[in-house]
């Protein structure tokens, strides 16, 4: 089975190149020049001369606070190129899996979100990747769009790695301790997305096809996220470091955060029976990794 993924660097895609051999599967990594979410021209071509199987739409304009300037080229490439991806997919009769994320909703719900919970994105980021959901799903029905939320990796730049730089220098972190979420291995994103793939390939089922929520298993805030790091990275290099528990307030950013990011994988674990490692077991494996 061959899978074209979108991007060359980015923490999914990475992931993705080092699963697929072991799942049996072979990945090609499309990205710029190649593949411009920018350009649909690059997009036919691309997608044509890689004869896939399926598709993992994984690239993304993701600088969320640079986005609130950069709207038009956010959703250039969040909304317009993934619909465009979405058409080819069509024209050649292969499924795609779409990600997507937890920014899509408000984030004020007291409970994690459901699948058809009503969305309302509160950045430019969420409203670009929104829409990106809305143009993937009319363009090929035969998809599924998998929102994840919190990623990081052994891969590219993300939090766990923020944490661990800032650990070189400091004693203490103040991290933001009013924001829920599930932090969320991009290496377990990737296993899930080979076996989606597989199955819209294999199996015509339409309950197969949609939306679904995929993060790790349990819950957190990125204090907690921090708090679990560093107690981990103690524990290999005997260094301590303390986190200070902030609010939101204290750490303005241009963009605003959903307070809630939880998504509730009850749908993905009934229709694939996918259920993703507890958080804290997975950030154990990357940071065995990592240090």
């Amino acid at each position: 089975m061959r899978i074209a993924v979108t991007g060359k660097q980015g923490q999914v895609v990475s992931s993705l190149l080092e699963r697929g051999p072991a799942a049996g599967v072979e990945i090609v990594a499309l990205g710029r020049p190649e593949l411009d979410l920018a350009d649909p021209a690059s997009i036919r071509a691309a997608l044509t001369a890689a004869r896939p199987d399926a598709i993992v739409s994984a690239a993304a304009y993701t600088a969320v606070d640079k986005a609130e300037s950069e709207a038009d080229l956010a959703f250039a490439v969040n909304a317009e190129g993934p619909g465009a991806l979405a058409a080819v997919a069509a024209e050649l009769g292969v499924p795609v899996v779409h990600l997507s994320t937890d920014y899509v909703f408000a984030g004020d719900k007291d409970a994690p979100y459901r699948e058809d919970d009503p969305t309302g994105p509160v950045s430019v980021y969420g409203r670009s990747k929104l829409e990106g959901e809305l143009r993937v799903a009319r363009a090929q029905p035969n998809h599924a769009i998998l929102r994840t939320a919190w990623v990081y990796s052994p891969f590219g730049a993300n939090f766990l790695k923020t944490m661990l730089r800032l650990a070189e220098t400091r004693d203490a972190v103040n991290v933001v301790a009013d924001q829920w979420g599930t932090p969320t291995s991009a290496l377990d994103i990737a296993d899930a997305a080979i076996v989606v793939a597989r199955r819209l390939v294999a199996d015509p089922d339409p309950a197969l096809r949609g939306t679904f929520h995929l993060t790790g298993s349990g819950e957190a805030t990125w204090a907690d996220f921090a708090e679990a790091i560093f107690a981990e990275r103690e524990l290999r290099t005997g260094k301590a470091v303390t986190v200070g528990r902030i609010g939101t307030a204290d750490y303005p950013t241009p963009a605003r955060r959903p307070a809630n990011s939880r998504l509730s994988g009850e749908k993905l674990a009934g229709t694939y029976g996918i259920v993703l490692p507890d958080w804290r077991q997975s950030t154990r494996a990357v940071l065995d990794r990592l240090l």
